[in-house]
């Protein structure tokens, strides 16, 4: 009989904090990569951009932003669908970019519409693939548009049918981001960009990533609602936990269990994957905190781009700076605490924001009452 590990928050709290590798100070940027097996590749740089602070939040200050582009112009790293992954764990999506459009009479309707939706315009994709042919890498902006049929959705990608159609032959395994000019993500034949290895079977590799990806977690749940990107849950792999106070039945990485836990403190993009499950977050850690960019100035409680404050094993608050480069500064608007922080987590979290603003080559400009 399968024993149910019975987890206390705290433990749970522990494992997950581990396993994203904020316990201790990393070394290695491949290998931090390669366990994490993601960096969501958001360009958005109140601060930083969020894959080179999820890397700093592991490294410190030694981290170097050149080593990360090094690593994606060389293709060490892949840009897969937004995310900046190990080029050879590509194999474990190719066999489901092949089976994109099978007709397994399984496809939810938004599915089907996408690849009817291709196939209508499937002269646009020929065409696509043959410029890329000859003259790739590309940005999308150098692309033809010769759909016959629009692409249309409720406002937000109404009518952009060339970045739709590149998002489709990237799913379909025909077109890889190539790297980046400025901004521009370029785009070229994925057979020039992706390794050559040999393709993991769809069951097999399916598998593989619900292991990699509780490995990297720590604890999921086995079922979650689908979100766009990297999924939330973990299928049954790893090995079955409840959480005392939390609902459901969770799924744990046997290897983290009992291991003895240190701590530090630790800022985080709000695209961290310790916080980007929300619902995940406020259930293990009882932390409340959501990404205010979107919402008017006046109704922020954090800030525009607030960054989680983790100690030990608790989100304790949230900052809010700002990484002025042409003045030369970090301008540290508030330091949120959900809670007084005692003077051993003001010091350490103080800590914390001074090696940001070295690692930035900012000066640290603090509010008057921090």
């Amino acid at each position: 009989m399968t024993t149910v590990h019975e987890l206390s928050r705290a433990d749970a709290r522990r494992i997950a904090v581990q396993a994203q590798l904020l316990d201790t100070r990393q070394d290695d940027l491949l290998d931090v990569v390669r366990h994490l097996t993601l960096l969501q590749d958001d360009l958005t740089a109140t601060v930083a951009p969020n894959a080179d602070l999820v890397c700093w939040s592991r490294i410190g200050s030694s981290y170097s932003r050149q080593e990360l582009r090094d690593a994606a112009d060389e293709q060490r790293l892949v840009d897969l669908e937004g995310y900046l992954r190990p080029a050879e764990d590509l194999a474990l999506y190719r066999a489901e970019m092949a089976a994109w459009d099978d007709d397994t009479g399984d496809r939810l309707d938004w599915q089907v519409e996408r690849r009817d939706w291709l196939a209508v315009n499937n002269g646009c994709r020929h065409d696509i693939l043959e410029l890329l042919r000859a003259d790739g890498p590309l940005p999308a902006s150098e692309l033809p548009d010769t759909c016959v049929k629009p692409w249309a959705s409720s406002g937000w990608n109404n009518n952009k049918n060339g970045i739709m159609m590149l998002n489709l032959l990237v799913r379909r395994g025909e077109v890889a981001v190539a790297g980046r000019e400025g901004r521009k993500r370029l785009y070229d034949l994925a057979s020039r960009i992706y390794p050559d290895d040999p393709v993991v079977p769809l069951g097999e590799a399916l598998r593989i990533r619900n292991e990699r990806r509780l490995r990297a977690l720590g604890l999921a749940r086995a079922r979650a609602t689908v979100c766009p990107g990297e999924p939330n849950d973990v299928g049954e792999v790893g090995e079955p936990a409840v959480i005392e106070g939390v609902p459901g039945k969770w799924r744990v990485e046997p290897s983290l269990l009992d291991r003895p836990f240190s701590g530090r403190a630790a800022l985080l993009s709000p695209l961290d994957r310790l916080v980007f499950d929300r619902k995940r977050m406020a259930e293990l850690f009882e932390f409340d905190y959501q990404l205010e960019m979107y919402k008017p100035a006046a109704k922020r409680r954090w800030g525009y781009f607030a960054l989680p404050i983790l100690y030990g094993d608790r989100l304790v608050g949230k900052l809010d700076a700002t990484a002025d480069h042409p003045a030369g500064e970090l301008i540290v608007h508030a330091i949120h605490e959900d809670e007084p922080f005692g003077a051993d987590v003001r010091d350490a979290v103080h800590a914390e924001i001074e090696d940001l603003a070295d690692w930035l080559a900012l000066d640290l400009v603090l509010p008057d009452h921090a």
